[in-house]
């Protein structure tokens, strides 16, 4: 474990080969027949972030799934309540953002059955996707556990905003679950990136959807 949580201490704009074997039975991407993505945001509802992008969402008319930490939908419930009623898909993203491998089996179990209480999904993503294979396989039963395919890096403070739209565009192809955040840190990037990214793909021909 050791070795690969000092990997993972990195991070890796498209899913490496090692993690991809690490974590067999967790969702990297979907089928790549079909020319179809799949925009993720994580860490939301806040009032500072996610209606901007549930407007462009609605302006560009596509569907995105928002893996919702528990505290901020009981914080902001007006929001959440936003995200169901135009028709997005929610996942689970613990309550508190717990990382798994610094968190007791039982604790971390915990945390999530009380955001389950809150968004009722059959979709489960876990913060930093760091979590222990002791407590996924606890998980899978219940859970289609979800990681990514492209990640915009919109969260690194140390990239511009211009260097997050290339990481997707870049590197998106059929299938591909593509992250983004809907948090204070990543505020810069993903409302400047969102848009030119639907913009580009949508000219490339892509369709939008939901897990």
């Amino acid at each position: 474990m050791g070795q690969i949580s000092d990997i993972i201490n990195m991070y890796f704009v498209t899913a490496p080969f090692f993690l991809r074997w690490y974590y067999p039975k967790v969702t990297f991407h979907k089928s790549r027949k079909d020319q179809k993505i799949y925009l993720t945001f994580d860490d939301g509802p806040i009032p500072e972030v996610t209606p901007f992008i549930l407007d462009t969402l609605a302006e560009h008319r596509i569907k995105a799934t928002f893996f919702c930490v528990g505290e901020n939908i009981d914080k902001h419930p007006a929001i959440y309540d936003r995200i169901l009623a135009e028709g997005h898909q929610v996942g689970n993203h613990t309550y508190n953002h717990l990382k798994g491998w610094d968190t007791p089996d039982d604790m971390y179990l915990q945390n999530i059955a009380r955001c389950q209480k809150l968004t009722g999904t059959s979709l489960f993503r876990p913060p930093y996707a760091r979590a222990k294979k002791s407590q996924l396989n606890e998980l899978y039963n219940a859970y289609e556990v979800v990681f990514w395919d492209v990640l915009s890096g919109d969260f690194d403070t140390r990239i511009s905003p211009e260097q997050c739209y290339q990481n997707v565009i870049r590197n998106t192809q059929n299938g591909s679950i593509i992250v983004f955040h809907d948090n204070i840190k990543a505020l810069p990037r993903v409302t400047y990136a969102l848009p030119k990214v639907i913009t580009y793909l949508k000219q490339a021909g892509y369709d939008f959807g939901t897990l």
